[in-house]
């Protein structure tokens, strides 16, 4: 197992490696000049050129980016340019708030998702089969931003029950943007434990289980439960992958101090040094969860061995 996770971290560095190469491209192509942007539209040539060159975008790509990566190896992600601040301590001011809104949302949505799914497949064919996949099915139809306006309206305003907007580390802050967030992924929880849950069920060990005598209840949660958990954890990763880098709408909705307004921020201005840290920490955080992800894989099943 120790060696299995050493070598998968090895494997981690060229993975990076192309993805900064991806990230410089893209952040690259995007239309607009930075320098033009930070220095007004009435700005003459000359000025939009010394701006340029102060901030080294007259030298050509390869030389940029290997400036970008002599950097990145020294733990050095360069300066904001629009607030000339260390894009570092920007992502560290703003990483923290995003962490406990995708955690929490996430609580949410494996909480409720895996919770419906199971029900669903239980009671399949029954009313309570039809109402958690009618539940599941509006989550997903439901576009977040109109989601978290309803939220803000009833629990927020009307109702006066959780702050409206905003995050200063209290808990209740918490509790509309998460919910909001995780709802979409709950449902998407639930639609697949339901279909991994089925699958389980039509097993043969299944029906051996249930010929030896043993309870319903036991044959469901410690013999059914157990094995469709282990294709759930694979999307509950990937899952929470997308919370942590999808949150740029409830943070815009909820005013949340995070990484996705950053983003939103950094795209309008063109900001390449943040817009490149920001993918680069993206792809990272997949790639550790998934790495995670096949850790837990060996815990759920013990008949699972890395070598």
């Amino acid at each position: 197992m120790l060696s299995y996770f050493l070598r998968r971290c090895l494997n981690i560095i060229p993975v990076l490696f192309v993805v900064s190469i991806l990230a410089f491209a893209f952040v690259h192509l995007l239309p607009g000049d930075p320098a033009r942007m930070m220095a007004g539209s009435d700005a003459d040539p000359a000025t939009i050129a010394m701006l340029r060159h102060e901030l080294g975008l007259d030298q050509s790509l390869p030389v940029q980016y290997l400036t970008y990566m002599g950097k990145l190896v020294k733990g050095d992600l360069g300066k904001s340019l629009r607030t000339k601040t260390p894009v570092f301590q920007e992502i560290k001011q703003r990483y923290l708030p995003t962490m406990y809104l995708a955690v929490c949302g996430m609580v949410w949505s494996v909480v409720i998702g895996v919770l419906f799914g199971a029900i669903a497949a239980i009671y399949s064919g029954r009313w309570q089969d039809y109402t958690a996949m009618l539940l599941a099915v509006s989550g997903i139809s439901m576009p977040q931003f109109w989601l978290g306006l309803l939220a803000i309206q009833l629990f927020a305003v009307y109702l006066g029950w959780v702050p409206v907007a905003g995050f200063s580390g209290k808990f209740s802050e918490l509790i509309l943007p998460s919910f909001t967030l995780g709802a979409t992924v709950a449902a998407i929880m639930a639609r697949f434990t339901l279909s991994a849950f089925l699958d389980v069920l039509d097993e043969e060990y299944i029906s051996t289980a249930r010929a030896k005598g043993l309870s319903e209840s036991t044959v469901l949660w410690k013999h059914a439960f157990r094995n469709a958990l282990i294709p759930v954890v694979t999307m509950i990763g990937l899952q929470f992958g997308f919370l942590l880098g999808g949150s740029v709408v409830v943070e815009t909705v909820f005013a949340w101090p995070g990484l996705g307004r950053y983003m939103i921020e950094a795209v309008a201005v063109r900001d390449y040094p943040v817009l490149q840290a920001l993918l680069f920490l993206y792809s990272f955080h997949f790639v550790f969860i998934n790495l995670l992800v096949d850790m837990v894989y060996a815990v759920i099943n013990p008949e699972i061995r890395y070598t």
